[in-house]
């Protein structure tokens, strides 16, 4: 017994030495990364909630407290503007992964050209957002978009074309034939800049999960396929579980991009808030009040509200659909 603790001893003893021996290059490594995170995260971050507590333009700006954060929950265009982002992650999140999953499985059984039908795919994510919203825009312009052109040359175009980014009406009440008041659901502007980022960003959801896809042993399906498990079967039971890690991270990854989603807005729109602020979500409302009515508070409150947000909800899926994820 005395041997085995006097070997033990020896061995944390050298644990411990070389660990201090190791701690120097540790932070060496770490150092740039941790420098960048900090200039570029930590700091802009505790910066806006100081600007947050201040009112007034330049050096003219004053101590208010709270008084920012009470402006913004009472105010109409805070609300309009989360209600538009909440339109834009339920509406752009979910479609993007399902559409993913089914084209990375297709992709995953696809053998000859392989490689570039990735690339296909993968390419509208490499594009530039600025690039291909100003090709979006010429696409469904109401004049000269070849959007109505087709529709047109279908027959189904009346007296009324769509106007698609122009167009602040609810989509819901333009499919209902104005039964659904037109504040019901996002706008069909909205509609569009949700499309184009499906578009331009499932690109990145295919290559993860090819890359997951990838991993799973193909013994597992063969069996399931032997013992007469069908498609939803094998995918229920063993495809979904052992890429729920995949899944899981673009959903996490994907959430938080969409909370902060700009380019997309702004590039299509040419002003981010689109028809009667139809558009308009919490990161553009940011960009004009910091630069269009220099309002630097009330701008970084509703910054540090949205970084509020976007923490709790990467919370409660951490809490309640990391849970359902399976590691091995």
């Amino acid at each position: 017994m005395d041997s085995l603790l006097g070997w033990l001893d020896d061995r944390f003893d050298g644990l411990s030495r070389r660990s201090h021996r190791d701690t120097p290059i540790a932070v060496f490594l770490i150092a740039p990364a941790v420098t960048i995170l900090g200039v570029f995260g930590v700091l802009p971050l505790i910066l806006s909630v100081y600007l947050s507590l201040y009112a007034g333009r330049g050096i003219n700006m004053h101590f208010i407290g709270l008084g920012n954060y009470t402006r913004a929950l009472t105010s109409e265009a805070f609300w309009n503007s989360f209600a538009v982002t909440l339109y834009y992650v339920v509406g752009t999140v979910p479609v993007s992964l399902a559409i993913s999953f089914v084209v990375a499985g297709g992709l995953y059984r696809v053998i000859r050209g392989r490689g570039l039908l990735r690339t296909v795919y993968f390419l509208p994510y490499v594009t530039s957002v600025v690039a291909a919203a100003t090709v979006w825009r010429v696409l469904l312009d109401p004049r000269v978009g070849i959007a109505n052109a087709t529709l047109s040359a279908l027959g189904w175009i009346g007296d009324a074309p769509p106007q698609w980014l122009l167009e602040p009406r609810g989509v819901l009440h333009l499919l209902s034939g104005g039964w659904i008041p037109s504040g019901v659901g996002p706008s069909l502007a909205l509609v569009c800049v949700m499309v184009f980022d499906i578009w331009h960003t499932s690109g990145f959801m295919i290559v993860i999960l090819l890359a997951g896809l990838s991993a799973i042993p193909r013994e597992l399906e063969e069996s399931a396929l032997i013992d007469g498990a069908g498609w939803y079967k094998r995918n229920r039971h063993i495809v979904l579980p052992l890429l729920s890690p995949s899944l899981f991270f673009l959903l996490i990854v994907g959430v938080i991009r969409a909370f902060q989603a700009f380019n997309s807005f702004y590039a299509l729109t040419g002003t981010g808030r689109g028809p009667l602020d139809t558009t308009q979500n919490m990161t553009v409302l940011i960009f004009t009040n910091l630069y269009q009515y220099q309002r630097v508070g009330f701008g970084a409150a509703v910054a540090t509200l949205l970084a509020l947000a976007i923490v709790t909800l990467t919370l409660v899926q951490w809490r309640f659909v990391g849970r359902r994820v399976h590691y091995e």
